[in-house]
C-alpha cells in the first residue's frame, strides 16, 4: 500500500522490544496491520522528523511518549468498526503494558482531519517532510486519558449523527473480556508467531492478531 502511493517499499520495521505490531484479518486474510511502538533509548520513529517537538512532552514529570506508525488497511473493507476495533484493542494493550501517557502519529496532511475528527488528535508543531516517505507530514498527539474519556462517553452506544470511531468502540463489558485475554496471551507471547482473538459483537467477524515482537514485519 505504501509502494503504490509513493512512499516507497522498504519499511522494515526494527527489531525492538518496545515494537508490538497488531493485525486485523477477515477469514484468514489480513486485511489491516498497525504498530505500537514505545520510547526507548532508541526513540521513536516521529523523531526523525519531529524530535524536538516529542522532546517537550517527554520533559514533563511523569510522561511516557509512545506512536501508532505503519498503519495501512485496505480500503475495500468496511472500515470504521474494523478501525475502531483496532485502535481499542491497542489501547487496552498499551495501557495494560506500557502505561503511555501521550500517543503520537505521523500523517500525511490530507488524513489531518481524519483523525482529528475520528479520535480527538491534536496537531503539534508545523508541517515537515518525512525523508523516509520523501512527502509531507504532520505529527499529531492524542492524550491517553482523554482516550478513555471518549470510551466512557460513546462506546457502544448509537453511532448516528455522530462523525467519531468512539461509538464502534466496545462497551464495557466486551473491554472487561478483552482485557483478560489480553493478560492470558502475555504468558503465552512467545509460544506462536500469531495468537488470535476474536473479537465480540454480531458487527465484527474479524480477528485481530497482535504478532509477538520478534516477529516484526516489513510493511508494503
Amino acid at each position: 500500500m505504501y509502494g503504490r502511493r509513493g512512499y516507497g517499499s522498504n519499511h522494515q520495521i526494527a527489531a525492538s522490544s518496545m515494537h508490538t505490531t497488531f493485525t486485523a484479518s477477515v477469514e484468514s486474510e489480513v486485511i489491516g496491520t498497525l504498530t505500537l511502538a514505545v520510547d526507548s533509548p532508541a526513540g521513536l520513529t516521529a523523531d526523525k522528523t519531529f524530535s524536538e517537538e516529542i522532546d517537550a512532552f517527554r520533559q514533563i514529570e511523569g510522561a511516557k511518549v509512545c506512536e501508532l506508525t505503519r498503519l495501512a488497511f485496505d480500503s475495500d473493507v468496511p472500515s470504521k468498526p474494523l478501525l475502531a476495533a483496532f485502535f481499542h484493542v491497542i489501547f487496552i494493550y498499551g495501557r495494560r503494558k506500557y502505561g503511555c501517557t501521550d500517543l503520537f502519529i505521523e500523517v500525511n496532511p490530507r488524513h489531518v482531519l481524519f483523525y482529528q475528527v475520528m479520535l480527538g488528535f491534536k496537531r503539534i508543531g508545523a508541517l515537515k517532510t518525512n525523508d523516509s516517505v520523501a512527502a509531507p507530514s504532520q505529527l499529531m498527539w492524542l492524550k491517553v486519558a482523554d482516550i478513555r474519556t471518549h470510551i466512557d462517553a460513546h462506546a457502544g452506544k448509537n453511532p448516528a449523527g455522530v462523525r467519531s470511531l468512539y461509538p464502534y468502540f466496545f462497551s464495557q463489558r466486551e473491554e472487561v473480556g478483552i482485557s483478560a485475554r489480553l493478560a492470558g496471551m502475555a504468558a503465552t507471547e512467545s509460544a506462536a508467531a500469531f495468537v488470535p482473538s476474536p473479537l465480540p459483537g454480531p458487527n465484527m467477524p474479524a480477528q485481530i492478531y497482535r504478532l509477538p515482537t520478534q516477529q516484526h514485519a516489513a510493511y508494503a
